[in-house]
């Protein structure tokens, strides 16, 4: 008996706009997913050839690229980030809408950056951030965090920040302006390559349920 397909979905953020589509697609968790005080990352669905795992936004992706699971969802800030050549990103499921910026302290903003070659960033972006400031021919030494990124520049960690960025707010109780977007964001269905291929029978029906949920937007 083939086993059930396994799908990562991110706690955080895009959790409670992804379950309305996982519904439409015809995916329900069991009643112990919304209990709060489950401990539980594995669940039951509606479906008995699907189960669910909930874990961290970046894990979804290293779950569904390694094949622990098969198919999830995951902001595009993470598919860009890790740059898995082993991930399919066929749908933009149009949810979790954000923007991946630098920003600095008020006070900063008005530096000249083409007097500098080198520059020191917080991040939990290290690749998109080095990528970004590449391009722009300078040298990022980037500090990795997972969060309280606003509180770099204020306790001399670095200057600059990349993070998330949704209403700006954040960053403005820190002292923080927001000084350049990297890329905007939304979150994508994604699909590892070889189960893709080997369980097509399974996977591109849902492919295709997520689609029909979206209105057929597909990834970028």
């Amino acid at each position: 008996m083939t086993r059930p397909l396994t799908f990562a979905i991110p706690k955080g953020r895009i959790l409670d706009e992804a379950l309305p589509l996982l519904a439409k697609a015809g995916i329900e968790p069991e009643a112990e997913f919304h209990d709060k005080k489950s401990r539980a990352l594995r669940f039951a669905t509606n479906r008995p050839d699907v189960s669910i795992i909930r874990v961290r936004a970046f894990d979804v992706a290293t779950f569904v690229a390694h094949g622990a699971a098969q198919i999830g969802i995951v902001g595009s800030d993470v598919v860009e980030e890790f740059n898995y050549s082993e991930l399919y990103a066929p749908v933009d499921l149009d949810i979790g809408h954000c923007r991946l910026s630098v920003a600095e302290p008020v006070d900063a903003a008005d530096e000249d950056q083409a007097a500098m070659s080198h520059v020191r960033v917080a991040t939990k972006y290290p690749h998109l951030t080095r990528r970004y400031y590449e391009a722009r021919g300078l040298q990022a030494e980037c500090v990795k965090l997972n969060g309280a990124m606003e509180l770099a520049p204020s306790l001399g960690l670095s200057r600059r920040i990349v993070d998330l960025v949704s209403s700006g707010a954040t960053l403005k109780a820190n002292g923080l302006v927001e000084t350049d977007i990297i890329m905007q964001i939304s979150a994508r269905l994604i699909v590892n390559r070889a189960a893709y291929k080997m369980r097509s029978a399974e996977l591109s029906p849902l492919v295709e349920a997520f689609r029909a949920a979206v209105g057929v937007k597909d990834a970028a």
